[in-house]
């Protein structure tokens, strides 16, 4: 006759590392990690409550570590917990762009040397910012004074007419130059 029997278990206790934080009555606190002091770097005001999270951090190795805390408070209260590890998760892909297909004259464009052309204007309050706006299309106001443009998204990168405004923000002098 077969007899089955359970494996023995594992002799070894769990071994959790034991943080114990000692409340003073000035606030301070005392960090002690597996029976050895743990010290604020050195030039760093002592350990208070709002350091809790950096006390466990380090003692659960940012926590990757299952841990058992211990706060022993001024009034001889003790609380205690187990803050457990956090799952490990895959590191993220990273991420890919698709590949961009762009046309014979998208390229050309890209590779052609800037043309820089200028653009004057007077009228505006000295040292004022003035906006540039190249104008992209043109419109017509309705009977009631309304307008609306429709906008081709590939004029974005075309450059469209040529027209530029120069908008002074504080004359509210606009004026209009064509390519010249």
């Amino acid at each position: 006759m077969n007899k089955h029997s359970a494996p023995a278990p594992d002799p070894s206790p769990v071994d959790l590392p034991l943080v114990v934080l000692t409340v003073a009555l000035d606030g301070t606190m005392t960090a002690v990690i597996d029976g050895t002091g743990y010290e604020p770097d050195p030039g760093k005001a002592a350990w208070t409550r709002a350091s809790f999270p950096q006390i466990i951090d380090h003692a659960s190795h940012d926590r990757t570590r299952t841990i058992r805390v211990e706060v022993h408070e001024v009034d001889g209260s003790t609380f205690t917990d187990v803050i457990a590890a956090r799952p490990r998760r895959p590191a993220p892909e990273p991420d890919v762009p698709d590949p961009v297909v762009e046309s014979r004259a998208t390229r050309r464009r890209r590779q052609a040397e800037p043309v820089l052309v200028e653009i004057t204007g007077d009228g505006f309050t000295p040292g004022e910012d003035i906006s540039c706006a190249l104008i992209l299309t043109r419109t017509d106001a309705a009977p009631d004074g309304t307008a609306r443009a429709l906008l081709d998204t590939n004029q974005l990168t075309a450059g469209a007419d040529g027209t530029v405004l120069l908008v002074g923000h504080v004359s509210g002098t606009i004026l209009t130059r064509g390519p010249s």
